[in-house]
């Protein structure tokens, strides 16, 4: 059966110019969301590669060079290009005007202009492959002295890094103005969706901290190219001047990864267990709380670089304060489960894998934000295993869920659910494979970033190996479900969810022009009995 197209109806220009120069927010964000997945599935099969790899000590299939190359490159396009505007720039870009009652962001032409920076930061990453002295080899954070000496094409990868952090601020910067401008009558702020809120708690680090990163590494091309002294102890600098910068922004950024993900969760579960979310401006304050104190905690990466035992000891202290209101959200997302009428949807299953593995990366974090036990486990498969359960099963699970979710909005069609479900059930068993083993490997010594490692570590890595495996298999069945629903799935009604925010009020997909008429909003977005008595 045809389903109205929508916003992505043809117009009368060509695709090239419809699409590609469209200021529509909503095409904007579908742009976010393919390239985002196109360079996510690179990402997979790279990082594949890299199981492969360490199935077995020894060179099995590629090289030293070749493998550090392969594993800067990985890190490099899930953190920058895929985790970071993963969810602010894809679906907060189709779904935020909407929430808002608004016809698009506040500056649209800088919405366009902040898509096409992301495209030219991207590409030139990825140029970096190929040209200069070949791929950089000093992992995604390009710490000196190293990334400052080697002879790889270390220049090109961070000049991508700078153009794709201006797209970030940029984006912030439209989320701020269009939160506080475009609101619908009736929107007050006590009455914006958790998703709204976490982009806004978010835009704020976006505009406030990313500039640092610029800096960052454009004194890393300074040093490079014209031997500047800063980090280079040979010459006066000093490099855990580098350490200090780069974290400054980089853990932040973590709250750039996951802010938007808990604000999809916060969204989801009231919708699939029926009930208005229990502590509504509770989950607010702790999202501004993780805004502001994320912002300090930055030297908990550093606890043996070198610093003073009064620094330390402040740095753990505040690493231990800012878990404070993720622990909030966790609670107040259980009790708004509790005795809730719950359906067991495809979305409330990914949001209920987000907090289960969320959940094993915040507590081992704190481990890492003890300056005694950091002190053991500090760079090992430990620190790995916990990075990945936040973001891969934070924001990753996020996305999936914002994807199962807004499906229907977004194509006017439905997906298989039973494949949804498993595909689900698949990843979160694969992603515990794939990084419980880390966990023990880090406690037993094994140091990150190697290339090749002693016959004891073997069979840890194995589990691994064969968790990357499951959890292939369950991405592979998502995407199946997804493209084949896109164009074959049954048409979806307007509402199917039966939840109470404005997107849903809408056809699906929604019009060009989104609202025929201003909307007036007389309810708050989780007061799900204005929605039974509009029914």
């Amino acid at each position: 059966m045809a389903v109205d197209a929508g916003f992505m109806t043809p117009g009368n220009r060509s695709w090239v110019r419809e699409w590609l120069f469209t200021i529509d927010h909503k095409r904007i964000g579908m742009l976010y969301l393919w390239s985002v997945l196109a360079f996510f599935t690179v990402g997979v099969f790279l990082g594949l590669i890299i199981r492969l790899e360490l199935f077995r000590p020894g060179e099995d299939f590629v090289g030293p060079q070749a493998y550090n190359a392969i594993f800067t490159l990985h890190g490099v396009i899930m953190i920058f290009l895929v985790v970071i505007p993963s969810i602010p720039a894809a679906f907060g870009n189709i779904f935020l005007p909407l929430q808002l009652g608004a016809e698009d962001v506040a500056f649209p032409r800088l919405n366009m202009f902040s898509f096409w920076l992301y495209v030219i930061g991207g590409g030139t990453a990825l140029v970096s492959l190929f040209t200069g002295g070949g791929a950089p080899d000093t992992g995604w954070t390009f710490y000196v002295p190293f990334s400052a000496q080697t002879t790889t094409n270390v220049s090109a990868a961070v000049a991508g890094v700078f153009i794709l952090g201006f797209s970030s601020i940029l984006t912030g910067l439209n989320f701020i103005v269009t939160i506080h401008r475009l609101r619908a009558p009736g929107l007050t702020w006590t009455r914006l969706t958790l998703f709204a809120w976490s982009l806004y708690a978010t835009a704020w680090i976006q505009v406030l901290a990313t500039p640092i990163l610029s800096i960052t590494v454009v004194l890393i091309v300074l040093e490079r190219m014209l031997g500047m002294g800063i980090f280079d102890p040979a010459r006066g600098g000093d490099p855990i001047l580098y350490q200090h910068l780069f974290w400054i922004y980089s853990h932040p950024a973590v709250y750039i990864m996951i802010l938007p993900a808990m604000g999809v969760i916060s969204d989801i579960i009231p919708v699939f267990c029926r009930k208005s979310i229990f502590g509504y401006k509770t989950i607010v304050g702790s999202s501004l709380a993780i805004a502001f104190a994320g912002s300090l905690v930055w030297a908990h990466h550093m606890f043996v670089s070198g610093m003073s035992d009064t620094a330390v000891m402040v740095f753990s202290l505040l690493t231990f304060i800012v878990a404070v209101p993720s622990a909030v959200k966790v609670f107040n997302w259980l009790s708004t489960m509790y005795k809730g009428s719950i359906r067991p949807e495809p979305p409330l299953i990914y949001a209920l894998g987000f907090i289960f593995l969320f959940a094993m990366g915040g507590i081992t974090g704190l481990v890492l934000g003890s300056a005694g036990t950091d002190m053991h486990v500090h760079d090992t498969y430990f620190v790995v295993g916990h990075f990945h359960y936040v973001i891969f099963g934070g924001t990753g699970f996020g996305m999936f869920a914002a994807i199962h979710y807004w499906f229907p909005k977004m194509y006017g069609r439905m997906y298989d659910r039973k494949q949804a479900t498993i595909a689900a059930v698949l990843l979160v068993i694969g992603l515990n494979g794939l990084y419980f083993p880390m966990y023990l490997l880090g406690l037993a010594g094994m140091p990150r970033r190697y290339y090749d490692y002693l016959p004891q570590f073997t069979e840890l890595h194995q589990y691994s190996t064969y968790g990357s495996w499951i959890t292939f298999a369950g991405l592979a069945l998502m995407i199946y479900n997804l493209i084949r629903s896109r164009y074959r799935g049954p048409e979806a009604e307007r509402n199917p969810w039966q939840a109470a925010t404005l997107e849903w009020t809408l056809p699906s997909p929604p019009p060009t022009h989104n609202f025929d008429r201003e909307p007036v909003v007389t309810h708050g977005p989780y007061d799900f009995g204005e929605v039974r008595d509009h029914d």
